[in-house]
């Protein structure tokens, strides 16, 4: 049942990158349009982001679908750490649009320009709408790369409020550099957030330790098995932030018969169990061995 329930879950994650990412593209070109239409450069610089965003959403689409193929003879782990290449590539767009929103958003504040307050309140609603409705799709996601691409769809959903209360205000009283000066401070916001991420995706590209699992309590428990010495060469590393790799080498002792060697590998594999590793890999060595590895 449980293996029903991760797999539906998988199915999910594909299912609703895919309606993000077609709602995302029609959005897009609806934006530039209207963003010509009612002169608004909030709303155009808002275009070119989404534009950023169809395109990271796209490439998720297909890293997820990717990293659900299993292992073959090119890649032994299957494909799950695509989809951190697709958390990657959508954190980096995600930067590179919000250091064009700054630029644009500074030239703005320099010159200011008129806009179609009414145009711009309706093209917001439409906003609000969409990227909301897009963003809770896909706000319950587990995976690295479904929680960045969330963020992608919070963030339009808050440019687009800011471009309503700004119109709003617009429409009563001409303050030009309100639109600018809220957007540069979504953009702030929106820029911290990305940077946490990267740094969790790089920490898991690096071969970290998932900040879910302590290595040493994991040792601990293994070496309080009976006729285990020692334990060394423990990695434990992530395949995409939610499945998990361990390895070591155990040093047993006072081993007499196979029947023991037998009784504490179960052992050792029923303290692992309680971990959830995707893989784990345990090397036996008796007292009389060698262990060429351990110096």
């Amino acid at each position: 049942m449980a293996h029903d329930h991760h797999h539906h879950h998988e199915h999910q994650s594909g299912k609703n990158l895919r309606i993000a990412f077609f709602l995302n593209l029609a959005f897009t070109i609806l934006e530039i349009i209207g963003g010509f239409y009612v002169n608004s450069i909030a709303i155009l610089s808002d275009a070119i982001h989404d534009l950023g965003d169809s395109l990271s959403l796209g490439t998720s689409w297909y890293l997820d679908n990717k990293s659900k193929k299993g292992a073959d003879s090119k890649f032994s782990f299957g494909y799950r750490r695509f989809s951190l290449l697709g958390a990657l590539i959508n954190s980096v767009v995600l930067i590179a649009g919000s250091i064009y929103v700054i630029t644009e958003a500074v030239g703005r504040l320099m010159e200011p320009q008129h806009s179609d307050a009414n145009g711009m309140i309706i093209f917001a609603i439409i906003g609000v709408a969409v990227n909301g409705y897009a963003a809770w799709k896909l706000s319950g996601g587990k995976s690295l790369n479904e929680r960045v691409v969330s963020w992608h769809l919070i963030e339009d959903v808050l440019g687009w409020v800011a471009v309503l209360i700004v119109a709003i205000v617009i429409r009563f009283w001409d303050i030009h550099y309100l639109d600018p000066a809220l957007s540069l401070l979504i953009t702030l916001y929106i820029l911290y957030n990305v940077f946490k991420r990267l740094k969790e995706t790089l920490f898991i590209f690096l071969q970290g330790i998932p900040d879910d699992l302590n290595a040493s309590e994991i040792e601990a428990k293994i070496v309080e098995i009976e006729n285990v010495n020692s334990i060394h060469h423990t990695h434990i590393w992530s395949l995409e932030g939610e499945h998990h790799v361990f390895t070591a080498h155990v040093k047993l002792e006072n081993i007499q018969h196979f029947d023991e060697l037998i009784a504490v590998k179960n052992k050792i594999k029923s303290v692992l169990q309680n971990y959830h590793f995707e893989h784990y890999t345990v090397e036996t060595e008796l007292d009389n061995e060698t262990c060429a590895l351990d110096k």
